[in-house]
């Protein structure tokens, strides 16, 4: 329609409507995407609350009901002849039984008489039925009294040496805990029972209170604290030796700490983790503080040279500009996570499965250079090969979704976080000791987060100070190809004999790997 013809007063009506109309439009975009975000964020918190928490991803797998990013219909399949190659099936069964457990057989034999043949001959042994059966002894409490004899002279008391004293008796022998009933056996399974099958001490009351022993929740965190203070020397020497390693991984999460000077007791304390140390004799370090700050950053940082692999948390960008000689390096497991929550509460599958693909390759591209035998510089020269073309395209790819997906979506919120975080992503192809992901420290910081679930909270900050010795200790030893209990019971018997540096170097995880024994 021609406006021109119309008198003004209708033409600027009508102006006003196209105002109007376009200023709606405009809101109702802006309404949509709220819309969207607010619906993404409702399907997440359902996948979180009920869905597999496994992140595998299957790049051939089809969706059955979602829209299709890309509507255009495949080709038909041509006609083609395959042989079906025919395979053998295994016949399902029980596992054998570990062949290191120890054995106690048993023989039920016939009755001699039936091993004579009616014929007369004796019955010649052909072989054996054998079954197996795992048996197991309830745990078992016992007192181990020491006696140690003394001597004296009834004839002069001692007055016939003044050197030496007038009531002689053996020393008694050095404990970790002098003075207590809580033997090296008795403080190892407690704190393994605590920090690796995450039970509380008040439940483990309740477990001694069933086999006859009384022993409180308070005397087993009171144990734990002796402990942890006799060990302080043998902490400094993780913490040094964690910083001899070409790379530190770091991560932090959240415990609640009663008693905290100036702070309630609802207000969350942190947890911070370090995984460092030389690749074959890796060390893995907790630390409890009051707060997020990267302050607390500096303390793992004081002396280190290399790499130091972090999550996207800014306070680690913030710390390492203090350290030159430290290089931040990324990972690619968070990126992924973010392009697999988008996977899950998006109604149109491509996009998101298409930078899961991307992050696969990368993996799969790693997984085949670690199994082939290649020195250090050959692994570099060869990974960059592979990984830089698909590195290319994955950018180029993140840079053009960029343009049309909103940030506040799942899948713009993964974008976007793997293109900020990109220099920081890729910085791990420069070493051979580093890996696409901070997984190592992800791994080390679930035995707490398990826990915590189980204990909800420190009673005081040197309850915390003294739980993060115990993690330290056990999750070293496991990196280290150490079973936890043999570990702690090797340590407790020696560490009171330890007087000199040496001696305590001596009690490092692996450096005692040929001296943990059977009790």
């Amino acid at each position: 329609m021609n406006t021109a013809v119309l008198p003004a007063e209708a033409q600027e009506y009508i102006k006003n409507l196209e105002e109007k109309y376009q200023q709606a439009a405009a809101e109702n975009k802006t309404w949509q995407i709220k819309y969207n975000a607010l619906e993404a964020e409702y399907r997440l918190a359902l996948f979180r609350k009920f869905g597999r928490s496994s992140e595998r991803f299957d790049p051939n797998q089809q969706s059955l009901f979602d829209e299709q990013e890309t509507p255009e219909a495949p080709a038909p399949p041509e006609e083609t002849t395959e042989a079906i190659k025919s395979y053998s099936r295994k016949r399902p069964g029980r596992k054998p039984l570990d062949p290191k457990l120890p054995r106690k057989e048993i023989v039920i034999d016939i009755p001699d008489e039936e091993k004579t043949c009616n014929c007369g001959e004796k019955l010649t042994k052909i072989g054996e039925e054998v079954s197996e059966k795992l048996q197991v002894i309830p745990p078992q409490i016992w007192v181990e009294r020491t006696i140690r004899p003394k001597y004296a002279c009834k004839a002069c008391e001692g007055a016939g040496d003044e050197e030496r004293p007038a009531v002689r008796v053996a020393p008694a022998p050095p404990a970790i805990i002098p003075h207590g009933i809580a033997s090296a056996s008795l403080l190892a399974f407690l704190l393994v029972n605590k920090y690796v099958d995450h039970l509380p001490f008040y439940r483990q009351e309740k477990q001694f209170e069933r086999i006859g022993a009384q022993i409180s929740r308070q005397n087993m965190s009171n144990w734990q604290r002796q402990v942890y203070e006799t060990l302080k020397y043998l902490f400094l020497l993780m913490k040094d030796h964690s910083k001899t390693g070409p790379v530190m991984r770091m991560d932090e999460t959240t415990v609640q700490v009663l008693g905290e000077e100036g702070r309630s007791n609802i207000q969350k304390s942190y947890m911070w983790l370090a995984r460092g140390g030389p690749p074959d004799t890796p060390v893995v370090l907790y630390q409890y503080r009051q707060t997020r700050g990267s302050n607390h950053i500096h303390e793992f940082l004081e002396g280190f040279e290399g790499y130091l692999q972090t999550d996207g948390y800014k306070a680690y960008v913030t710390a390492v500009k203090d350290h030159p000689k430290v290089t931040l390096v990324g990972c690619f497991a968070h990126a992924r996570r973010k392009f697999f929550e988008a996977a899950q509460v998006t109604k149109k599958t491509g996009s998101a499965e298409e930078g899961l693909k991307y992050i696969q390759k990368l993996y799969s591209i790693e997984r085949a250079l670690r199994l082939r035998d290649l020195d250090d510089d050959a692994f570099i020269l060869e990974r960059k090969k592979q990984v830089l073309p698909v590195l290319a395209k994955f950018k180029k790819w993140l840079e053009k979704k960029a343009v049309h997906t909103p940030p506040g979506v799942d899948l713009g919120k993964a974008v976007h976080y793997t293109l900020n975080q990109w220099d920081l992503l890729i910085a791990y192809l420069d070493s051979p000791f580093l890996t696409p992901d901070n997984n190592a420290s992800e791994n080390a910081i679930r035995p707490f987060v398990l826990g915590r679930r189980n204990w909800l909270f420190s009673g005081s900050p040197r309850g915390a100070e003294s739980s993060c010795g115990m993690y330290s200790l056990i999750e070293t030893a496991k990196v280290n190809g150490l079973e936890p209990f043999k570990y702690l019971y090797h340590l407790f018997c020696k560490a009171p004999l330890a007087k000199t540096k040496e001696d305590w170097s001596a009690l490092l995880p692996w450096n005692c790997k040929l001296e943990i024994t059977d009790q």
